[in-house]
């Protein structure tokens, strides 16, 4: 929905929040959760929904008459979609994920395939007075590149991207409309942070994509380099950026030096833990946080230490065992907590990231685009839930 002064901003949440990863059970949730949601929140203008599709999902909407259907349902309930959710391309409740969120990654054929459907998708769907965007991972997992293959695993992620900007650019041609993939930093991804990012800009996507197409789109070299830069954006989630340490103004500072640009905001907190120096409160908040510790979802840490520097824990449940630490100071947990509540008990959450992103995001040109995303609300502790449809609003 429209929000901000002049209606500047286009508001949604992420619909990873509903369980469903089938299109009949995605659109099912949709036609009993999005109806209601509008009625309450934007009864008298269009209402958006950030959608995520499985790659399942994805193949089934490009079936017979499933997707004018589904723009034919938008359309008559006052909803749009401008904005898909790319990064999760399996199951994503339910079921064991950890790592597999980032699988398949960037090296491989399946990604993109699936990223090319959504494309389709949002061409068809996409009003025609907006940008659409499609999330995506950090193009690996960090542990899954190793040193000796890493050169011809960074071209061959760099082609892949690009194939998917070709056919970006191609349907900005022939429909006008102007679709973004938006790379999402994620704590231990391969882009992990603002430096990581632009990083795979300057070394790999402008100089080595730039010349491939050139070469698929018959265009210039600087036409080539400008067509890469409109259409590959960043996916700033809030909840990640705060986990490693990054402050809104000086991560947005760093994109725009290297002319980067912000394809959405997501909106999102994670848990912040300060660890106290007596061991006996340790104690107290390793047993708060050990309800979040879930078997579900990756909840990577990253431990402030008294020198500055930063630790790096690939999960909750192997960090807890390594609270009492003297060395360590602070955790900032990711894991997506409530935005509604800025403490949980002995610990609280990284909502002071995005207060402070806020005033920033009003004062410049940076995104259209906002989505709120709490997927975790299955795994969440009970004593943080409400009805579903009353917490997204």
């Amino acid at each position: 929905m429209q929000v901000g002064s002049n209606a500047r901003f286009e508001l949604t949440y992420c619909t990873n929040i509903h369980p469903g990863e089938t299109w009949p059970d995605v659109f099912t949730t949709l036609q009993q959760a999005a109806p209601e949601l509008k009625r309450r929140l934007s009864p008298d203008a269009r209402f958006g929904l950030g959608l995520r599709l499985s790659s399942q999902a994805s193949e089934q909407l490009l079936q017979a008459d499933a997707l004018p259907e589904f723009r034919a349902w938008l359309d008559a309930n006052g909803c749009y979609v401008a904005i898909i959710n790319g990064f999760p391309y399996g199951a994503f409740h339910d079921t064991v994920i950890k790592s597999k969120v980032f699988a398949p990654d960037w090296r491989d054929a399946a990604r993109v395939a699936y990223t090319l459907r959504l494309v389709d998708i949002l061409a068809a769907l996409l009003p025609a007075d907006l940008d659409g965007g499609i999330s995506t991972s950090p193009l690996s997992y960090k542990r899954w590149i190793n040193a000796a293959n890493a050169p011809e695993d960074w071209r061959t992620m760099t082609r892949n991207v690009v194939e998917v900007v070709a056919a970006m650019a191609r349907t900005r041609q022939t429909t006008g409309k102007f679709l973004h993939l938006d790379i999402e930093p994620e704590p231990d991804g391969l882009l992990e942070n603002s430096a990581e990012t632009i990083a795979f800009f300057e070394t790999w996507l402008l100089p080595e994509g730039g010349p491939l197409l050139a070469d698929t789109l018959g265009m210039t070299p600087s036409a080539a380099e400008e067509c890469l830069r409109d259409h590959v954006q960043v996916c700033y989630d809030t909840c990640h950026f705060a986990v490693e340490y990054e402050a809104p103004d000086a991560a947005l500072a760093r994109f725009q030096a290297a002319g980067l640009k912000i394809g959405r905001v997501q909106i999102s907190s994670a848990l912040k833990a300060p660890l106290p120096d007596a061991p006996a409160q340790r104690e107290e908040l390793a047993a708060g946080l050990a309800p979040f510790a879930e078997s579900t979802y990756l909840h990577q840490v990253l431990e402030r230490r008294r020198d500055g520097g930063l630790r790096h824990h690939a999960d909750l449940s192997e960090a807890l065992p390594h609270i009492a630490d003297p060395d360590a100071t602070e955790w900032r947990i990711h894991f997506h907590v409530p935005l509604f509540a800025d403490s949980f008990g002995t610990f609280g959450s990284t909502q002071d990231h995005i207060r402070a992103l806020f005033p920033l995001l009003q004062a410049g040109n940076i995104t259209r685009h906002l989505e709120i995303e709490t997927y975790t609300w299955d795994v969440l502790p009970p004593a943080l839930k409400r009805d579903r449809l009353d917490s997204i609003e």
